[in-house]
This record gives structure tokens, C-alpha cells and sequence, in this order.
């Protein structure tokens, strides 16, 4: 079965934590991935190669591979070069995404570096996208799936997926996997039957602190505090 296929119309788990988060660890994210596998988690997306190689260790899921990269302004890329990509793979990443922001703040010509990934390290490659745009552009260069990483909504308690871009990038020809604001498992299963290949949820498992807010937020909002 190809790695594709193993995560087809399953749920995936981003397991991150920022460095500034108590649970920042390669340990502690494979403990995190181990938990969500026994949940019945299909994959795992996880930063960094210390990360995925312990995550695949640990719970043998397909891993979803990002090394997120921040410049001297602050301003972040995921994968921006073929060599953060050729490390992911080297520690056991079976899929790996790039940021195609049209936005994105620096990194490798996307016409060289998406194609040079799958020629070269024969792995599929995920399009993490905030527009149709971004997609179709990604699509035309040459890609496995696509994904709505940057597209979501911001709501009162923070964010909510935009399931307008997501009809919109179904139309593309491509695997779509829904990324970005998913915190209900109704949520999940609207994306589903939309059509979408997969999708990833994140915060809304592995990020206590930022569950909690939301609490907070809700409460505050309530004018209970």
C-alpha cells in the first residue's frame, strides 16, 4: 500500500510543540504521536528531523514531515530548501511539505525545489497552502497533494477552517488534505465528506496550552470572570 493510500480519508495528527511550550521535545512529541496512534490516528505530521525520527520509530505511521524555518525578522517558512527536505527523509519522513505561499518570505525557487524533492528523494510531496492560488500554482509545478495549512478562518476563540477554499482546491485534480482550524470532530467529518483526502488536526490535540485558552477565552467572553 502506498503511503498515500495509507492515510486516505483518515485522521492525522499534527504533533508540534513551539520552543517556548513545555511539551518541546522530540520524547515528548513521540509520546504525543504513540497516544494519538492508540486514538486511531493514521499519520503524523511532526517539525524537525529529531522529531520524525523518533516519532517513526516509536509508532511506524506514515510521517508527514516539516522543518519550519525562521529568518532574522521573525518571519517563518516550512522546508524552504532541498536540504531540510533530503534531512526529513534521511531521518524518516514519508511525505514531505513545503510552504507555496505566494507570500512566503525567502526560501528556494519553488519551480526548482518542489520537482528536485520528488525526482531526487522520491517522496510524495504536500503543497501547504493559504489560497487557490497557492494550490494551482503548486499544482502546475507538480505535486502529490495540496493542503489548506495557511487558509483558515479566525473566529471569536481563534480559528475555524475555511471550507470554501477547501470545494475550491477539490477542483484542482488533486489529493486535498484539510489543514488549519479543525478543532470539532464535526468539523473533520464535513471536510470528509466534502472530498478531501485526509485531514490533520493539531492544536485542538496535542497543545494543552492552547486548548486551554480557548477555554479561558470562552469564559471571558461569557463575562464570567
Amino acid at each position: 500500500m502506498s503511503v498515500l493510500h495509507a492515510v486516505h480519508r483518515g485522521l492525522i495528527v499534527s504533533c508540534q510543540a513551539l520552543e517556548e511550550e513545555p511539551l518541546h521535545g522530540p520524547m515528548l512529541m513521540a509520546a504525543m504521536a504513540r497516544a494519538v496512534q492508540l486514538g486511531g490516528a493514521v499519520g503524523i505530521r511532526a517539525n524537525g528531523p529529531q522529531d520524525v525520527e523518533v516519532i517513526k520509530r516509536i509508532t511506524g505511521l506514515p510521517v508527514i514531515g516539516i522543518h519550519k524555518m525562521t529568518n532574522g525578522a521573525g518571519e517563518m517558512a516550512i522546508t524552504p530548501t532541498f536540504s531540510l527536505a533530503e534531512e526529513l527523509v534521511r531521518s524518516g519522513a514519508d511525505i514531505i511539505a513545503v510552504d507555496v505561499r505566494r507570500t512566503r518570505p525567502f526560501g528556494e525557487p519553488l519551480a526548482e525545489l518542489l520537482p528536485r524533492i520528488r525526482r531526487e528523494l522520491g517522496v510524495p510531496v504536500m503543497a501547504d497552502c493559504a489560497t487557490v492560488e497557492d494550490a494551482r500554482a503548486a499544482v502546475e509545478i507538480g505535486v502529490d497533494l495540496v493542503a489548506s495549512t495557511f487558509g483558515f478562518r479566525q473566529n471569536g476563540l481563534g480559528t475555524e477552517p475555511d471550507f470554501q477554499l477547501l470545494r475550491d482546491m477539490l477542483q484542482l485534480g488533486v489529493p486535498v488534505v484539510a489543514e488549519g482550524g479543525f478543532w470539532y470532530p464535526e468539523q473533520v467529518v464535513e471536510a470528509l465528506e466534502l472530498g478531501v483526502w485526509a485531514v490533520v488536526v493539531g492544536s485542538a490535540i496535542t497543545r494543552p496550552l492552547e486548548i486551554t485558552r480557548r477555554f479561558v477565552r470562552a469564559i471571558e467572553q461569557g463575562g464570567l470572570q
